[in-house]
């Protein structure tokens, strides 16, 4: 279903690696802070075997946890051993081709329901999970990365998860959703909360304009946010071998807005330009109205159309956009406007400031400089109004993670702290961990740690602080 995914793993960092290992002492190029005790867990796919046809959303989780004390650095890597990496395992071979699609051959009784755990790793009330929409987290145990099972709180939630829930910062509670609640390619949404101390406190669902995939949400301090955008899920087009997921326009681009202490029954639709959005980097109230910035497509990148036709390469990038809802007004329109022109990805805060307007931001870029559209391969630092604070590029040919931020202390102010991100270097084939002061980006990495092997490009990663 990816043809230019297939076609462009033999020059990016994209295929995936054949090992699990750990590697207790690593070597560390300037000085790693010695504040930064914890451990970065990232999270991608990873596919066991090769299944033809497969989408590169689909393979395997697998996590790598960089683990950083005293000015030291050790690392490993593990699959999710969820029941189809198990089975494929056992098998010797790739039993499924995603969303639910067995390959000829497959053992009667085998099922992939279980996910993949691909997308995104949190930690929440003691809990390390691994995340994909589809399905409910997976448990992991943090020293080992083993699987220990699914979490469903005790029965509290059931069905699809998000891989972006979002932890209020001043009450600790967790807010989450899940898209296809009603079964595979319907229009309904579940939503819902858990405590800091993990306990459900909110589980309801309700019904979308049209189904979607709906990777993220919005969240600020009085409200909950839901765009539903046009990369559109159809059961027809599946039973038909057609794409289950298409780029649609026409259908348009809606936002449902609640209370969050609302019912879903007040839900308010806002309407706006067709256009898709993977990531929201934060929201925030502005009396009576909310601002959200987010990365924004004119069209899908990585789907077609319903009619298997392709979509504009330069409109398939993603670019800084601030949406504004107007709660007061006649309308039912929301704005949306461009605060940059720089192809980029997986927006990131000081997760101190989720949901409360921020003074600082920052995202992956792309070059562009370079021939290779979309590879991204630096940092930007943005401030609360989307102005560029700092820019640093890579060598030419090197690609960079989503950076993550570590604040320097609990009480340090907003900002003050470091961004990590991984970092493949084309011309060895291997990786390094960068290391950047959050405020002064363009001053290059104060340390990188240099592994022997690559990992391969994926999706979102977090920090667990030393307890």
């Amino acid at each position: 279903m990816l043809d230019q995914v297939t076609t462009e793993t033999a020059r990016t960092n994209l295929a995936p690696i054949p090992m699990e290992c750990d590697a207790p002492h690593l070597k560390v190029t300037g000085e790693l802070p010695r504040e930064l005790n914890g451990t970065l867990y990232r999270n991608g796919p990873n596919p066991q075997f090769d299944a033809p046809g497969a989408h590169w959303f689909v393979g395997d989780g697998m996590l790598h946890a960089f683990h950083l004390e005293n000015g030291r650095a050790s690392y490993r890597n593990r699959w999710v051993r969820t029941p189809k990496w198990l089975a494929e395992h056992d098998a010797g071979r790739a039993l499924f081709g995603g969303f639910g699609r067995k390959l000829p051959g497959a053992p009667a009784g085998t099922t992939d329901d279980g996910g993949v755990a691909n997308t995104n790793i949190i930690f929440h009330a003691g809990k390390l999970l691994a995340l994909e929409e589809g399905h409910l987290p997976t448990e992991i145990e943090p020293s080992t990365l083993k699987r220990t099972g699914y979490c469903d709180y005790k029965g509290g939630i059931k069905g699809p998860f998000t891989a972006h829930p979002k932890i209020d910062p001043v009450t600790g509670e967790m807010m989450f959703f899940g898209y296809n609640a009603m079964g595979p390619l319907t229009p309904a949404l579940s939503f819902g909360s858990v405590s800091a101390s993990g306990i459900v406190t909110r589980f309801d669902r309700f019904e979308a304009p049209y189904a979607s995939m709906v990777h993220d949400f919005i969240v600020t301090e009085n409200h909950l946010l839901f765009p539903i955008l046009p990369i559109t899920g159809s059961m027809d087009r599946a039973m038909r071998g057609k794409p289950p997921y298409a780029w649609e326009p026409d259908k348009g681009a809606y936002v449902g807005l609640m209370k969050r202490n609302g019912s879903a029954k007040e839900m308010v639709w806002f309407r706006g330009e067709s256009c898709y959005v993977f990531h929201v980097m934060n929201a925030w109230e502005e009396g009576d109205r909310i601002v959200a910035d987010v990365m924004q497509f004119e069209e899908a990148p990585l789907f077609t159309y319903a009619d298997g036709s392709k979509t504009d390469p330069q409109k398939s990038r993603a670019r800084y956009c601030r949406w504004t809802f107007d709660l007061a007004g006649n309308t039912d329109r929301f704005t949306q406007i461009y605060l940059d022109d720089l192809t980029g990805e997986f927006p990131r805060i000081d997760d101190r400031s989720a949901g409360l307007a921020n003074s600082h931001g920052w995202y992956a870029c792309a070059n562009p400089d370079l021939p290779m559209f979309g590879a991204l391969s630096g940092i930007v630092h943005v401030d609360g109004t989307g102005e560029r604070l700092g820019h640093y590029l890579l060598p030419a040919g090197d690609t960079i993670s989503e950076p993550v931020f570590v604040e320097r202390e609990p009480d340090a102010a907003e900002g003050d702290g470091w961004l990590l991100a991984v970092v493949w270097r084309a011309r060895e084939n291997r990786s390094d961990l960068a290391v950047f002061n959050a405020q002064n980006v363009e001053a290059g990495p104060v340390a990188l740690v240099h592994l022997g092997h690559r990992v391969p490009d994926g999706f979102h990663g977090n920090w667990v602080g030393a307890a």
